[in-house]
């Protein structure tokens, strides 16, 4: 699995600076809402902007990708996030950052759809593994941006950005360097294509988990931070350790709880495992240590569901893998936008009801899943839980020419 061509790992580096934008706000929060004045509510804005955007650009990745080729659209996403990132840091109220966020959420959606198809594409091995890649890029920039959050956020909340806008230059020329000519192949995606996939029941019952499930990952993400009331060092920290458990099950526990219980056990009982986590964080919010434990905790539960999940997607819709990429993240990032604002709200009134909120949402994304069990179950009848190869040999070497 870990032999791959330097298309694989040039864009697996792009990834892991791509995904530092989701937790790299988390230890500079509560900094920005004293700086600029704003509330919790307010400064929650900054995910809900990106996630929003996120999810509406997702609809058109692949009209986009399938115009003017995989290649072109990665550096065009990485362009837009090198601009949102860079002139969110230099703006000096609430809302120009919010503004800019969500222009980096632009760029991130270009970007990490396409990203996801052309791994699964390019990488050697099955689809499973190559996931497993993908889910290990994720969790490292998620563990990497709050530490790095913190450290420069130390210095001035600005930093944050302006570092990831440098990272991000840095993951454009690699990009640019490393894949190969990626012209556009076949007939054009129609932008109906995505919703059109929604059609699937299969798809569309992982989607709406994700939605779910979301809407208490967030809860954790962007309101954690100010009941915990530390240093930005502190903050990064916590979440680091969130990031870096969330990497390992990603990559090393999920496969294997996927080969022992199966991918709808397997990710039924990560859930609901999380449920409880941010049900007890919601009973002893006044308690720091709880909070941190239970941050970290939730790291490894969220890893195992992210990656079954992923493979889910890759493999549940009878459509390309882009088109089911970008559906899928359309529906799951409403979650996501929806979450932090309304953890800020809620927050505002008592600091236990996000997390029961939280909590409370992630239940219901178990019984929904359950609800299509019988389409799920066909991702384990797969040999091997997906060891099929993941591309044909002739797919394979266009991509990979020239690494």
């Amino acid at each position: 699995m870990w032999r791959q061509p330097r298309t694989v790992w040039s864009v697996a580096f792009a990834c892991v600076v791509a995904f530092m934008g989701i937790g790299l706000v988390d230890p500079i929060l509560k900094p920005i809402g004293d700086k600029l004045g704003a509330t919790p509510s307010q400064v929650s804005l900054l995910f809900t902007s990106y996630m929003a955007v996120m999810g509406l650009a997702m609809l058109v990745t692949g009209w986009v990708s399938s115009r003017i080729g995989p290649k072109r659209t990665l550096i065009l996403g990485l362009s837009i996030i090198i601009v949102g990132a860079g002139l969110a840091g230099a703006q000096d109220s609430i809302g120009g950052v919010v503004g800019f966020r969500a222009v980096w959420g632009l760029g991130n959606a270009l970007f990490i759809a396409t990203a996801l198809a052309t791994i699964v594409r390019a990488a050697r091995g099955s689809v499973a593994q190559a996931i497993i890649l993908y889910e290990a890029a994720l969790g490292l920039g998620i563990a990497a941006g709050p530490l790095m959050g913190g450290a420069l956020g130390s210095i001035s909340w600005r930093w944050p950005f302006f570092g990831v806008s440098a990272l991000m230059a840095v993951a454009l020329v690699s990009t640019w360097v490393t894949l190969p000519a990626t012209p556009p192949t076949g007939a054009p995606t129609p932008l109906s294509a995505p919703l059109k996939a929604l059609r699937h029941r299969g798809l569309l019952t992982v989607g709406l988990t994700a939605l779910l499930y979301n809407m208490g990952f967030f809860t954790l993400l962007a309101f954690t931070p100010f009941p915990l009331d530390l240093s930005e060092h502190a903050v990064g920290l916590v979440f680091f350790g969130w990031g870096l458990l969330l990497a390992f099950s990603s990559v090393v526990v999920a496969p294997w709880v996927q080969r022992r219980v199966g991918t709808l056990v397997g990710m039924s009982g990560a859930l609901l495992g999380f449920a409880a986590v941010l049900a007890v964080m919601g009973a002893w919010t006044q308690h720091k240590p709880v909070l941190v434990v239970g941050t970290v905790l939730s790291g490894g539960l969220l890893g195992i569901n992210n990656t079954l999940i992923t493979e889910s997607v890759m493999k549940v819709a009878p459509v390309e893998r882009g088109v089911a990429s970008a559906a899928y993240s359309f529906v799951r990032f409403a979650g996501g936008a929806v979450a932090p604002w309304a953890a800020g709200v809620l927050g505002e009134r008592s600091i236990h009801l996000p997390f029961w909120v939280g909590a409370g949402a992630v239940v219901v994304a178990v019984a929904v899943l359950l609800s299509g069990r019988a389409h799920l179950a066909a991702v384990d009848a797969q040999p091997d839980h997906g060891a099929e190869p993941v591309a044909s040999e002739a797919e394979a070497q266009a991509v990979t020419v020239g690494t």
